[in-house]
């Protein structure tokens, strides 16, 4: 676990330090210097990308994590395996472009009438997705590699600042709206360069596929594996439905969602740095077939994650009303404090228990993981669908949080019955019932102790000092509350400042 906890600290010191500016940017610059359109433009176009970038890997990056095994070997530059990672990618972008190209009268039709500007710049998506694409390849080559570090730093540090420029840049109408938008869309091209140079440097990768090492045995068991994750990839991609259909509502809807999502997505922060660096590990030891060390790794982060997510969600709900009274133009982003909440609990759903689905995809079952995938995608966009126009900006979070719900509870059934893996803890139970009554204290707070600050005004000082003094003797509390627990090792040796072996 050495190598894992380096890797996972520096990934989540370059996770938070990209929370930073991105707060930075997200709080004060784009809500002040750009429109509620502006923003979801952004915002929409780069989900869109997400989703067809992930569907154009053709199951590239589960592969990578599920064989990479199988061909590491460094004397040989892992027989090509780079190479092997470069090609199937390109092959779904093709597709993905095809598709584009063949349904695009339809794609401007459904946002003609309601987001004219994103059809203006829907040329622009194609570009943003190929290189959003080779992105993410090279990012996960780097994880199996175990150096995931740098290129978390691009995505998380490197991409918001170069975003941040571009920003002011519009803002202070310096640059016009068509440049800004370009701008916005290289600097993931930007990304894509430093993450292909950085792999370079590692001198393990080979450009040259190996084929005398690639029988038709492996061959097919690639083959099967990599169309089947292609649907899987939309797991971890349910969230990008909800701009796409908000922007057929208006794009200021989904700016709003936009600067609620930002929020609601800290929760699941820790998750990007443990869970990139812990697959490969658990994709080893499910390929050695030593489930009794999935168990415990799975049981470890999923614990670890709950404890986490939970506390960031408290944290994060009880200063939300003074969070919307320091941004500029708070008051218009306000509706969007019951998407923080659903979509909160969704992602710590998330973060808990995502590691089930790396679980199912390295084994055995892999093929089963289509048939949650559908149940997830269907339930995501029909949800979607049907609760949007029902509660608009909080039908867009419930959509999320119930389509987890609907997916998470068969497959960790799927997972217990079919592997005997389980990742749940009586621990977890100690977590849940703890975050619930800090939410019951918070309410009894607002009913009993914030009448008693209502001497001070109602200004916004009196609001920060009330936030404070709040957050203060909350974390207090949990300090010593998880301290009692005694939730794992790990959490002790963090709580008395220990560095961990």
């Amino acid at each position: 676990m050495g190598v894992i906890a380096r890797q996972s600290i520096r990934g989540a010191v370059a996770n938070y330090l990209g929370v930073l500016i991105g707060a930075v940017t997200t709080f004060f610059v784009v809500t002040d210097l750009l429109t509620q359109e502006e923003i979801g433009l952004t915002r929409v176009m780069v989900d869109a990308a997400m989703l067809f970038s992930g569907l154009a890997q053709l199951g590239t990056n589960a592969s990578i994590l599920k064989f990479y095994p199988r061909f590491k070997d460094p004397d040989s530059r892992d027989h090509g395996f780079f190479g092997w990672t470069l090609i199937l990618p390109f092959v779904g972008f093709i597709i993905i472009a095809a598709l584009f190209f063949a349904f695009k009268g339809s794609i401007i039709g459904f946002y003609a009438e309601k987001s004219p500007l994103l059809v203006d710049y829907a040329y622009l998506v194609l570009p943003l997705t190929f290189f959003v694409l080779y992105m993410t390849v090279f990012e996960t080559n780097a994880s199996v590699l175990l150096h995931i570090a740098l290129p978390k730093f691009v995505r998380e540090v490197v991409i918001r600042v170069l975003n941040l420029a571009a920003y002011l840049l519009y803002g202070h109408r310096i640059i016009s709206l068509d440049l800004f938008v370009i701008l916005f869309c290289s600097s993931y091209a930007v990304a894509t360069v430093i993450n292909f140079c950085y792999l370079l440097t590692l001198r393990r990768i080979s450009f040259r596929p190996d084929w005398r090492f690639v029988d038709k045995r492996l061959f097919k068991e690639v083959g099967a594996y990599t169309l089947i994750m292609t649907a899987a990839v939309l797991a971890g991609n349910v969230k990008l439905f909800n701009t796409i259909f908000l922007a057929h509502q208006t794009l200021a809807l989904a700016g709003i969602y936009t600067i609620a999502n930002y929020i609601a997505n800290v929760i699941e922060i820790p998750y990007r740095s443990l869970g990139a660096i812990s697959s490969p590990v658990i994709s080893q030891a499910v390929a050695e077939g030593n489930l009794q060390e999935v168990n415990r790794l799975g049981q470890q982060v999923s614990l670890h994650q709950l404890l986490v997510a939970s506390m960031l969600l408290f944290f994060i709900w009880i200063n939300l009303e003074p969070l919307f009274a320091v941004i500029p133009n708070g008051q218009a982003y306000i509706s969007g404090s019951g998407v923080v909440l659903f979509l909160g609990i969704a992602n710590i759903l998330n973060s808990t228990f995502c590691i089930a689905t790396n679980i199912l995809n390295f084994s055995k079952q892999y093929a089963f993981s289509l048939l949650f995938i559908i149940l997830l995608t269907a339930s995501a966009i029909l949800l979607n669908l049907w609760l949007i126009p029902r509660w608009s900006l909080t039908g867009s979070a419930c959509a999320t949080l119930f389509a987890y719900i609907l997916y998470f509870v068969p497959l960790l059934t799927f997972l217990w019955r079919r592997l005997g893996v389980s990742l749940f803890s009586q621990k977890q139970l100690w977590v849940v019932l703890f975050t619930l009554a800090l939410f019951g204290l918070n309410a009894l707070w607002g009913w009993a102790i914030s009448p008693l600050f209502d001497h001070l005004g109602s200004g916004l000082i009196p609001l920060l000092i009330q936030a404070l003094l709040r957050t203060a003797l909350f974390a207090l509390l949990a300090f010593v509350v998880i301290r009692r627990m005694h939730i794992s090792p790990e959490v002790d040796k963090i709580i008395h400042f220990k560095r961990p072996r």
